[in-house]
């Protein structure tokens, strides 16, 4: 028996309202029409084109070994928690091995850590800057609310505390 899954794609894909999302030649209709429904912030970008600065998610469809090339030029404009999702054909008609995704991630500074399935006849390979590598916020440990007027809250607990004037 075949597994049935309801998640919604654009939920799979970790696409949030309003993010920024670049497109590099993944062509489906249904996809294009989740994701309007999701953001407005959507990008085309042509074959030798860079995405914007700060985009959250891109997506690149890829056949081949020269498509990834692309990929360390599309981490250079990702948000540091950001995604590149590969997008190739499977089964049978597929061109390219995730293992060749794989190296040429590594290569990139990504890691991969999720599969999906994108359509009937494509999948996604998500790549990401791995922890270590991205860069961290200056906090001393606690942090106000943005306003600076709530209590701090810690990072390790969670735990709401008194804020601490010195």
């Amino acid at each position: 028996m075949e597994r049935r899954y309801t998640t919604p794609l654009i939920d799979k894909l970790g696409v949030r309202p309003a993010a920024r999302v670049a497109i590099a030649g993944v062509d489906d209709d249904e996809f294009r029409r989740l994701l309007a429904e999701r953001t407005a912030d959507v990008v085309e970008l042509g074959s030798d084109e860079a995405p914007p600065p700060d985009t959250d998610v891109i997506f690149l469809a890829a056949d081949d070994a020269r498509a990834l090339a692309r990929l360390p030029a599309l981490r250079a404009s990702l948000v540091p928690n950001g995604a590149i999702w590969v997008v190739s054909r499977k089964g049978r008609a597929a061109t390219l091995r995730d293992v060749d995704v794989i190296d040429a991630a590594r290569a990139a500074g990504l890691i991969d850590n999720k599969v999906a399935s994108f359509s009937t006849t494509h999948t996604a390979l998500r790549l990401v800057i791995p922890r270590h590598l991205r860069p961290r916020p200056a906090t001393s440990g606690r942090r106000a609310t943005p306003d600076g007027s709530g209590p701090a809250v810690s990072p390790r607990r969670g735990v709401s505390a008194p804020l601490r004037r010195r």
